[in-house]
């Protein structure tokens, strides 16, 4: 006679419940994450193989002997924030484009961003395409 026990415990193991703990925190991790902000300058950086379409922008530019245009109006440094609210006077949406040569010193580069940030002026920086 072959006596069988009723409560036999069966090897296997069920892992959905495993698998859905993992996809949850997978989840909550992916969302946490976007939440995260870096303290960064937002500026404006048009891509290299695009135009900017932007006619109602003012361009600045400095040349790499460190002289400064206001479209091709030549302007001293210490003039430069108020012939540049002269010639944004009428705009809706302020933009200025930043064109500066390589040999710059960002030193020159960051005073016409400040500028442009006091103001409340929108800045493009100009690229090579």
């Amino acid at each position: 006679m072959k006596i069988e026990g009723r409560n036999k415990v069966k090897p296997e193991f069920n892992m959905s419940s495993m698998t859905d703990i993992v996809f949850l925190l997978l989840i909550f991790f992916m969302l946490a994450s976007t939440l995260v902000t870096t303290n960064a300058i937002d500026v404006l950086l048009p891509s290299a193989t695009g135009k900017t379409t932007n006619k109602n922008s003012v361009a600045v530019t400095i040349s790499k002997d460190l002289q400064f245009f206001i479209d091709e109006r030549t302007v001293a440094e210490n003039n430069l924030e108020m012939e540049l609210l002269n010639a944004m006077s009428g705009e809706t949406h302020p933009t200025v484009t930043l064109r500066a040569e390589e040999s710059v010193p960002i030193s020159k580069v960051a005073f016409v961003m400040d500028i442009a940030n006091r103001n409340k002026l929108k800045v493009i920086l100009a690229v090579k395409p």
